[in-house]
């Protein structure tokens, strides 16, 4: 079994009006398998063989339609509490899921969800950083500094702050962004396992802080395409970053997600 470190993200699942719909999308772009017991309204998600998230028919309508990321850790109680002294709030208090673990869900200060995953039989993902798989997650809010002092304190973070390029045809503009190394590596872009952006003025003053997940492919262009081509949309089109190529997508339901072509598998 997968083990992974603490405060590392380990999980990503959807919430979705019509699991079938969601997996013939999700299986025509990402080339996914899937796995359901019988009368069990979820079904895992494979890459060539290997657990890679997992689709949720939503359980209430006025559930969001959105992709979610879990974060590991050893003491899920204790993680909860510490949320709360921190200024976060506890949305579902831990919950055993079988034997598989315990989870929970919370918000940070600025409102983005995220949830806890404290490893039984299921450690997380079996597959990540590879094409089909997830590769990378970053919160977008409009509290950037009581935000990284909140995942410093809950997760032990240790944040770099670098400039991105802004968006392509805005030249000679930069976008804060933050990255997060785990407590006890050496801060950096090599050791960062996601990120905080800044939601500025360039997005919509109504829309809530997020998570944003991303899921590597081997060919950005025709992932997009492939999306759009399966009833999704794209509300970012491929632009280089400096770790590649990517695009923000949304799926055919609505819920939104990115896609990366790594710099290693660039032209």
């Amino acid at each position: 079994m997968a083990v992974f470190a603490q405060s590392a993200p380990c999980w990503v699942d959807v919430q979705l009006s019509d699991l079938e719909a969601g997996k013939r999308f999700y299986g025509g772009l990402f080339d996914w398998t899937f796995h359901a017991e019988d009368g069990m309204p979820f079904a895992d998600a494979y890459s060539e063989g290997e657990l890679v998230a997992a689709l949720a028919a939503k359980q209430d309508g006025r559930m969001p339609t959105t992709w979610g990321v879990y974060f590991s850790t050893d003491d899920i109680r204790a993680t909860v509490a510490l949320i709360r002294e921190a200024g976060g709030q506890v949305i579902t208090d831990p919950v055993r899921a079988g034997a598989a673990g315990v989870l929970a869900q919370a918000a940070d200060p600025g409102g983005a969800v995220f949830g806890l995953w404290q490893a039984g039989e299921r450690a997380g993902f079996e597959k990540q950083n590879a094409p089909g798989a997830f590769c990378w997650t970053e919160v977008y809010t409009r509290l950037p500094e009581r935000v990284d002092a909140f995942y410093e304190e809950v997760f032990g973070f240790q944040g770099t702050d670098i400039e991105l390029p802004g968006a392509e045809g805005d030249a000679g503009t930069t976008e804060p962004f933050r990255t997060w190394s785990p407590a006890g590596t050496e801060p950096g872009e090599d050791t960062a396992v996601g990120g905080r952006a800044v939601l500025t003025d360039a997005f919509p003053a109504m829309l809530p802080s997020y998570f944003l997940s991303y899921f590597a492919v081997t060919d950005c262009e025709r992932a997009a395409d492939t999306a759009v081509r399966l009833g999704g949309r794209i509300t970012a089109p491929p632009q280089d970053i400096p770790y590649g190529r990517m695009a923000v997508l949304q799926d055919d339901q609505g819920a939104a997600f990115a896609v990366l072509q790594p710099t290693e598998l660039l032209p």
